[in-house]
């Protein structure tokens, strides 16, 4: 039953450019993570490591998923926010031994050139987490991504407003 399943510590990450637009990555699905057309556009966001400090999470995540090293430290929620993965019943995946995924996301702002962002660089064993990107409205984010996760993307909206362009 997946409600004993549980939950996949993670961590989200908003990168703001200097105007206050957000990164958002055009995703594919991947496991339980079911992207129907429409909806595929998403944060950086990624697996916490045991004992790994969220800061150090995030950071290690957007520099896998992005290349981006030159942000500084905006915010860091305090809560954990949950998401449930929607029912699936494909091949085995590393998510499907969780529920879905608890968040707890940080703010940066991109300091670097953009020629430094890199969606197609290595992520380890894994292919690349986007296949396009583009600088958008925060505000924007919970239509763009999958609706199992938009809960989560409206507390994101709140509490990193004051960095964004409205």
């Amino acid at each position: 039953m997946t409600s004993a399943l549980p939950y996949r510590p993670n961590v989200g990450i908003a990168l703001f450019s200097a105007p206050g637009l957000v990164f958002a990555g055009r995703s594919h699905s991947a496991g339980p993570e079911i992207v129907p057309p429409g909806f595929d556009w998403q944060m950086p966001q990624g697996g916490i490591d045991l004992d790994e400090d969220i800061i150090a999470a995030a950071r290690r995540e957007l520099a896998e998923e992005t290349g981006v090293t030159s942000a500084d430290l905006l915010a860091v929620t305090e809560e954990w926010w949950s998401y449930d993965f929607p029912p699936y019943d494909g091949p085995p995946h590393k998510l499907t031994a969780f529920r879905g995924q608890r968040q707890r996301w940080v703010a940066f702002r991109f300091m670097g050139d953009e020629r430094e962002i890199d969606i197609g660089k290595p992520n380890g064993d894994e292919p690349p987490e986007f296949s396009e990107w583009r600088w958008r409205p925060l505000a924007e984010m919970p239509m763009l991504v999958v609706p199992f996760k938009r809960p989560v993307y409206e507390k994101v909206v709140q509490a990193f407003a004051d960095f964004a362009t409205p």
